[in-house]
């Protein structure tokens, strides 16, 4: 058993870079086993700042224990660094490379192109091109085409008359091909061609769901020649200081990664810095080994993690397991949506270097975001400086004497007025108070952990407010560097398995060994390492039991056998790594970019006027990311995915001359005999968010319709449901003949089944029906018995065209959508939408602000403590359990045993119904809402949440609003009730319907 043994952790942020020293056999002491840490100033080139805090903190840390060589005893060193997601945040191109794209898609994908998610600036830096080649595969493991040689060849000699050397390869269900069928050959032909490129596939960056996947894998490519460039630079800092030790880099969900790994993957880093620090913070303040804390009065608080940086002040809610909350489905990283595990962190620009300006007309104060960042000891006024910042309030207030030079203080306090001091503190206090309440999940108490060297601005024994519980763990100036020393090991497997013909248990069994052995493979040690999550998540309609299956283990570092060696390295001889400039500090604070799906966020939305003239709604850029808010609170569950159809309106109306094309009209406005046509998506939403279309699948329909009815044009297209991304679908429909878009749809919500319109539940008929994909297979029901048998024969053909396609029923005439339509859908969707923003944005209750648009009523208020999913007759049934949020606001199995009452919500795709059951999902057999009124999940944004998205931990809101009257009759509750889904339940409704707005008749005038 070795002794004397030693980690140490470094975390580098815009402003300092801190390090600490931790004695592995002490760190359940008091004192956490923290031996030395130290603050220097972030440098201009990172390693040279590196490399002084190490020195420091072994020189002190020999001097604690009388060891003077006591770098020989360090077993590992780990830097955590927002180095590489500042040079995507403030889009710095000279830290990006341009990007060519690869997509392995055969005839698929073209309606979403790669970058169309990306801000404007981050896209004129980065995009180097897209490539659609043949290959890729459908969900059941089958080639979409196969992968073309000659093909790639071609390709690549493209990209190099473009002088692009980096190229992202996205293969359509690449996490399927395990054997690398389609991705790594690729990859390989590229390398015979030219060694020199660099290549980085999609199947080793992100999870199934093509868009984000490939977002990622841009941004890990972009920025691989510096974050190899600048992890060298960490390796040379080692040499210089002798430690013959491994280096890790910790990730974004606070483990461990190898530097010969985050060289490959840097995008796993990325949220490194604030993982650190929390991940810290709960280790200091002991809450990994006690769990949720319990006052004198046994009353549970909610712990909330404060890290006041040089530059900006980073908040989280901690987890009872010392880790990060993390953020529910997709994250944004430099205004891209990736789809990584990422703690839910809410930042704002307040620091130890933040500017205090004052108005000279007004006397005004205010604090922030503008930085002097790592400038702080030479623009500082307590360093003889000219600039007042936030680190001259403390000194001034009394509460930082040590820090600055002795007679710039004296001249800072007998120049700077009282009253500014005061101002600034209050705007200070202020700011925390704001972004703690926004933080919070429950009415419980507040505990506050403060950490970061800016932590001084809150003095000790002033407090905020609105919190319980102040405390400033020791140690928690290095915090950061403490939670980068002592992070764990993890293997992660993410996949889609074919269960159909296997034993799950098998399978499952597999996965977890598997993940188990990539956290030994990465460092863990094998005694320790433990499997925390499995979750399996079937895809909808397939009939081959295709799965997601997510498995994580993690397990310590393991200890080694022998000391590393001491290098004999002569530092002169040491080559010095690539200077590279700080990534903040040297400039002024920015705001992250506006996300190019995001355009709500560019206009004032309580002035905005969408614009209506002559009975015509023509739909802008606002309007379209509104509505697609919208639709998601309507998709009760279903749907598929709007942020797809939002993406592509966008696309079109920029690009695809949609202007004036994209508008809707009120359903009156139509003739009696005129027709309307219907075109929407069917298949798998897990499908759709993979496989994406090529963009033509509808038109391909309904001109086949048209064909064979001897149609020569339509008045109108219907949309067939307003849930989810089929209540946008239409917009393109109607762009592509020019025609208009009715304010309505067919369902008032989602349902699973085509058969659930409203037209073919009152008689009307559905066929002949048109079933089509990208590659040019058509499908034509002529008619059927029932719609019934019509729904189960597109299902059988939907499962051959590999569940993603698009169908169109028999158009109908005028007076009969009249007649049948639910109205003003896609106004309501819009008054949805706009209700989430601004209530969003004012930090006002999303609820209270949706139901002052829709009629409706909060059912339940909780975190989801278990889903289950199965494959039933092709559909994925499945139930959620919802607990009441516990007292502590954080991951607390308190609430799973609580005595108080559970929501549960079983679902077919769409949520069925409410009911009240026990901790255990039992059910007390008293509902609370059924179909046909909606229920939906929403998450702590306000966005709703599709069945798929369903996951442990997330804190959400149950809402339930009332159907349709023509849903509520006999025929309507036959069909679209809990009898229409063989529920022996009685109808349970949540109020009386309320007609929507009309988004045309309020701003026509």
């Amino acid at each position: 058993m070795l002794t004397n043994m030693y980690r140490i952790g470094v975390d580098v942020g815009g402003t300092n870079t801190d390090a600490a020293l931790l004695d592995v056999q002490a760190l359940n002491t008091p004192g956490r086993g923290v031996i030395a840490s130290h603050k220097t100033s972030t440098t201009p080139d990172i390693t040279s700042g590196i490399t002084n805090a190490i020195r420091a903190v072994l020189a002190e840390g020999s001097t604690s224990v009388g060891n003077a060589d006591l770098g020989s005893h360090v077993l590992s060193v780990t830097i955590g660094t927002t180095h590489f997601v500042n040079a995507l945040i403030e889009a710095d191109a000279r830290r990006l490379s341009r990007v060519a794209v690869v997509r392995l898609c055969g005839p698929y994908t073209r309606m979403l192109p790669p970058f169309t998610d990306f801000p404007k600036g981050l896209r004129q830096i980065i995009e180097g091109g897209a490539y659609y080649l043949g290959g890729g595969l459908e969900v059941d493991g089958r080639e979409i085409t196969p992968l073309d040689r000659d093909e790639v060849a071609a390709c690549v000699k493209k990209i190099q008359a473009a002088s692009i050397d980096t190229i992202a390869i996205v293969g359509v269900f690449s996490p399927l091909d395990t054997e690398g069928r389609h991705e790594d050959t690729c990859k390989k032909i590229i390398a015979e061609i030219d060694p020199s490129l660099n290549v980085v596939c999609s199947h080793g960056v992100g999870p199934p769901g093509l868009l984000a996947r490939e977002n990622a894998t841009i941004l890990n490519a972009a920025i691989l020649a510096t974050a190899r460039r600048t992890i060298s630079g960490f390796g040379a800092a080692m040499r210089r200081l002798r430690l013959g030790c491994p280096l890790y880099l910790s990730q974004n969900d606070g483990t461990l990664i190898s530097a010969e790994a985050a060289a490959a993957y840097p995008i796993k880093t990325f949220a490194s810095g604030p993982t650190n620090s929390m991940t810290g913070a709960a280790f200091l303040a002991g809450l990994d080994s006690r769990g949720a804390e319990k006052s004198a009065d046994s009353e549970n608080f909610q712990t909330l993690v404060v890290d006041i940086g040089g530059t900006t002040t980073d908040v989280c809610a901690l987890l009872p397991s010392g880790f990060p909350r993390p953020a529910p489905n997709y994250v944004d990283v430099g205004g891209v949506r990736t789809a990584f595990a990422m703690p839910e962190v809410v930042s704002i620009g307040l620091g130890g270097g933040s500017k205090v300006k004052v108005d000279a007309d007004t006397g005004t104060v205010t604090v922030g975001p503008d930085s002097v960042g790592h400038r702080l000891t030479e623009c500082a006024r307590i360093f003889g400086g000219s600039d007042l910042t936030t680190s001259d309030i403390a000194v001034a207030s009394g509460d930082a004497d040590e820090l600055g030079d002795p007679k710039a203080i004296a001249e800072l306090k007998a120049s700077l007025p009282a009253s500014t001091v005061a101002a600034a503190r209050a705007t200070i206090r202020t700011m925390l108070e704001k972004v703690v309440d926004q933080m919070r999940v429950s009415a419980a108490p507040i505990h506050v952990l403060l950490v970061g060297g800016g932590s001084l601005l809150l003095p000790p024994g002033d407090s905020l407010s609105n919190v319980a519980r102040c405390t400033r763990p020791i140690h928690h100036g290095a915090a950061n560097a403490v939670g980068a020393a002592i992070a764990k090991v993890s293997g992660e497997v993410d996949t889609i398995v074919l269960l159909e013909g296997r034993d799950e248990r098998d399978v499952v069994d597999a996965a977890k060994a598997q993940a188990v052995q990539a956290a030994v493979d990465a460092g863990a040690d094998a005694e320790d390492v433990r499997i925390v999550a499995v979750e399996s998540i079937p895809l909808q309609y397939v009939h081959n039991k295709a799965t997601r299956l997510i498995v994580k283990a993690v397990g310590r570092l393991a200890t080694p056998t022998s000391l590393p060696p001491r290098l004999d390295v002569d530092e002169t001889n040491v080559e010095a790594a690539d200077a590279v400039e700080v990534d903040e500090g040297a400039k002024e604070h920015r705001e992250p970019p506006v996300p190019a799906a995001k355009p709500a966020l560019l206009v004032d939305l309580s002035e905005y006027r969408p614009e209506v003239c002559d009975g015509v709604w023509y739909i802008s850029e606002v309007d379209l990311d509104l509505i697609a808010t919208g639709t998601g609170v309507l998709g009760t569950g279903g749907g598929g995915p709007s942020y797809q159809e939002l993406l592509h309106g966008l696309h079109l109306l920029e690009h695809g001359g949609a202007r004036g094309k994209m508008r809707v009209v009120a359903p009156p406005s139509l003739d009696d005999d005129a027709l309307v046509c219907f075109g929407s998506w069917y298949g798998a939403p897990s499908v759709i968010n993979e496989r994406i279309s090529s963009g033509g699948e509808i038109t391909k329909g309904i001109d086949m319709l048209k064909a064979i009815l001897h149609i020569d044009s339509f008045q109108a297209v219907l949309t067939d449901e307003i849930g989810g991304g089929n209540g946008m679908s239409a917009f393109a429909t109607g762009v592509h003949y020019d025609i208009p878009v009715v304010d309505g749809d067919a369902m008032g919500r989602a349902y699973p089944t085509m058969y659930h319109a409203i037209p073919y539940v009152y008689g009307q008929p559905i066929a002949p029906c048109a079933l089509s994909d990208a590659q040019g297979n058509v499908n034509v029901i002529m008619s059927a018995d029932s719609p019934e048998r019509v729904e189960r024969l597109l299902r059988t053909a939907a499962v051959e065209l590999g569940l993603g396609c698009a169908v169109c029923a028999k158009p109908l005439p005028g007076n009969v959508i009249k007649k049948y339509v639910v109205p003003n859908t896609i106004s309501q969707a819009w008054y949805l939408g706009r209700a989430v923003h601004i209530a969003r944005r004012s930090k006002t209750s999303l609820t209270d602000a949706i139901f002052a648009t829709t009629t409706g009523k909060v059912l339940f208020t909780g975190k989801i403590v278990s889903v289950s999913r199965d494959v039933t007759r092709g559909y994925t049934m499945g139930r959620v359990l919802i607990a009441p949020v516990s007292d502590d606001g954080g991951d607390s199995e308190s609430a799973a045993s609580s005595e108080a009452p559970h929501m549960l919500i079983p679902f077919q795709n769409e949520y069925l119904y409410a009911a009240w059951s026990d901790a255990k999902g039992t059910e007390t057999r008293e509902l609370v809402c059924t179909v046909p009124d909606l229920i939906s999940i929403l998450g702590h944004d306000g966005e709703a949440l599709g069945s798929q998205e369903l996951r442990y931990g997330l804190r959400v809101t149950v809402i339930g609003m009332p159907a349709h009257p023509l849903w509520k009759t006999e025929k309507g509750l036959a069909v679209g009730g809990p009898a229409g889904f063989d529920l022996d339940i009685p109808f349970t409704g949540v109020g009386e319907y309320s007609p929507p707005r009309s988004v045309i008749e309020e701003y026509g005038s």
